[in-house]
């Protein structure tokens, strides 16, 4: 055994240098909170000159690592701390949307100089969907002066597509939705939006991210109904709004009708219980027969599987459609709503290629059976019927209107020799 001292071993070899863009950056909005600071200040009022600042600072400062930063500071003046209160500690600016003038026209100005940074810096635009969602959270830690202007700008944002409607999810936080914040907010937020665009295009974009079955959530539990909100809007000047949001419910209720109604169907419940029920329906949720027949008849058509072979298919609609005569026939008391179920008719054999040589045998049974008469088809005939398979339609119900008219005219002779 050597008594002699081991040595440690020891680590030989180059030693490198790390390199500076290897090396983690640390987060530190401070420097850079200056320079947007300072540059606006010295940019003041003048939004053309702060748009320029913008555009020539992004070659200059990391936008994209203090995007929220910059949002902050344009928005508020300096860095927002949560629930959207100024940070103490940090410079600040007095040029900003927040200390701006609370006018539609600056907020058009305002929106440009954001329009013009987020094409410019393309990267910047979901951050900037995120700073909107961020800020709408931060409501009430906002003056109402403040709300109004962030309203305002939002909606002339929306408007012009450069933020998406999914953003009015923020509205629905429970605290802001219960001290009515979230509803007075939506008041200024639709009157720029529609002082831009009108209701189909605000429709549209509502529709467009599943929002426009969500603007009863504006309210509370208890105050989430159609009247509640008509009332609200309408008194705020924004009756467009309360007309789409009653004819979204309609569309529901609808829906919800054509769910259960077909659910019966398939239960094989009693013709005389449905009808029932679609009447009682039909008066709760003030649709009208015109309406009603029409989903009835998607209900009876979409019942069945029908046969791909259009010889048999004949067939089975005549046996299928028999079945369900008296419940169409509870429901076209009135000439208009004969004529809506003709044009549903030749609509459904237009658009299901099998049924194309079915449409005069579906009208002379239901004539047959009394739920249609003659005047409707006449009328549907000579003026009202649609453009969909026009030429083959009308030939098909060539021979029967001809006999329908000289029946009619029979009908005038006999009635005159009795005179």
């Amino acid at each position: 055994m050597s008594t002699q001292r081991q040595q440690k071993p020891t680590l030989t070899g180059q030693r490198f240098k790390t390199r500076k863009r290897d090396e983690k950056e640390r987060f530190d909005p401070t420097q850079f909170q200056e320079s947007i600071v300072q540059g606006l200040n010295q940019t003041g009022s003048d939004l053309e000159a702060v748009a320029k600042f913008l555009d020539a600072s992004g070659a200059k400062l990391d936008y994209r690592r203090y995007a929220e930063t910059l949002f902050d500071i344009l928005v508020a003046g300096g860095m927002l701390a949560p629930g959207g209160t100024l940070s103490d500690d940090l410079t600040r600016t007095e040029f900003c949307l927040f200390t701006a003038q609370e006018d539609l026209e600056t907020m058009q100005a305002y929106a440009q100089v954001f329009n013009k940074l987020i094409r410019r810096y393309k990267y910047l635009e979901k951050g900037f969907e995120e700073e909107i969602k961020k800020l709408l959270l931060f409501l009430k830690g906002f003056t109402e002066s403040e709300r109004n202007k962030l309203a305002m700008l939002t909606g002339i944002l929306l408007a012009n597509g450069n933020i998406s409607a999914s953003i009015l999810s923020s509205l629905f936080n429970e605290n802001l939705v219960k001290e009515g914040v979230s509803a007075a907010f939506a008041v200024k937020l639709f009157k720029s939006w529609l002082n831009e665009r009108d209701i189909s295009s605000v429709a549209g974009s509502l529709r467009k991210v599943g929002m426009d079955n969500r603007l009863m959530e504006l309210f509370p539990a208890n105050k989430r109904s159609c009247e509640h909100f008509s009332k609200y809007f309408t008194d705020a000047g924004l009756k467009e709004l309360s007309d789409f949001a009653r004819n979204q419910e309609s569309i529901g209720a609808r829906k919800e009708l054509q769910k259960e109604v077909q659910e019966l169907m398939s239960h094989g419940e009693p013709i005389k219980d449905i009808i029932v029920y679609s009447k009682e329906e039909m008066k709760k949720n003030s649709i009208s027969e015109q309406t009603m027949i029409g989903i009835l008849w998607s209900c009876i058509m979409s019942s069945v599987e029908w046969n791909k072979k259009e010889e048999l298919v004949t067939e089975q609609a005549i046996r299928h459609l028999k079945q369900y005569s008296l419940l169409l026939k509870a429901f076209t008391s009135q000439g208009l709503s004969e004529l809506t179920l003709l044009l549903k008719i030749q609509e459904y054999c237009y658009d299901n290629i099998h049924f194309m040589k079915t449409f005069q045998k579906i009208v002379v049974l239901l004539y047959k059976a009394d739920v249609l008469n003659e005047e409707s088809i006449l009328k549907w005939y000579n003026e009202e019927h649609l453009a969909k398979g026009k030429g083959m339609f009308l030939e098909q119900m060539k021979k029967f209107v001809e006999w329908l008219k000289s029946a009619e005219e029979e009908s005038e002779s006999d009635e005159e020799a009795e005179d």
